[in-house]
């Protein structure tokens, strides 16, 4: 089982950066996901920057969503 997220700072170019349950911070790159349906509102910068922690993933507020396991499992140790 993946840990939960405790904390999301959006970045520059579409970028999180999570912390994890574990203390494992990591970067995840929203970028892949711009032009899938519901997630092209992501493309709004200053909706972007409206991410919040929920459910152990995190969400932003017309419930774009991403778990915590595809946020743990797709994204990279952050340097």
């Amino acid at each position: 089982m993946n840990p939960k997220v405790t904390a999301v700072e959006p970045m520059d170019s579409y970028i999180l950066r999570l912390t994890f349950e574990n203390n494992d911070v990591r970067v995840f790159d929203v970028s892949p996901f711009l032009e899938k349906g519901i997630f092209q509102e992501l493309k709004d910068k200053n909706y972007f920057r409206q991410v919040s922690v929920a459910f152990g993933g995190v969400q932003w507020p017309h419930e774009q969503d991403f778990s915590k396991d595809t946020l743990y499992v797709l994204s990279a140790p952050f340097k």
